[in-house]
């Protein structure tokens, strides 16, 4: 008897860590949305502003996002399942479309505010979808 009791014990921990990874591995779909909502931003203004001063305003701002998304990221205890590969697919699939946005933007469409709006919404989103999914996921 004593040993079923061991075990119940055993699987009542069990249940009560995995409860506590499940609660905390939601924060990449909240990473997403932010990285998402960024773009939102980003893009226009490198589209539309031009000049020194919006390249360093755009570089700057840009940095301070991606550290503070890196520091939130590193500062995480729990890493969903698969999130090595879904990351890079998510950051490769925006880096074509932000490429693309700035080749084309900055050749075929200058000046383009609907342009900048479409291209802001492209490149949102890898990260919007691939956070929808984890949202559910979690």
């Amino acid at each position: 008897m004593n040993e079923r009791a061991d075990a119940a014990a055993s699987l009542r921990g069990i249940a009560r860590i995995e409860g506590k990874v499940r609660g905390r591995s939601g924060w990449y779909a909240g990473y997403l949305w932010l990285f998402a909502a960024w773009q939102l931003v980003l893009v226009p203004a490198v589209l539309l502003w031009h000049g020194p001063a919006g390249a360093t305003a755009g570089a700057l701002a840009n940095a301070v996002v991606v550290v503070g998304l890196s520091l939130f990221a590193t500062r995480q205890p729990v890493v969903p399942r698969g999130h090595a590969g879904t990351h890079l697919a998510v950051i490769g699939a925006w880096a074509v479309a932000y490429v693309l946005a700035l080749v084309l933007g900055l050749t075929v469409f200058p000046d383009s505010v609907p342009f900048a709006a479409v291209a802001a919404l492209a490149c949102a989103l890898p990260a919007a979808v691939a956070a929808r999914r984890e949202a559910r996921a979690a």
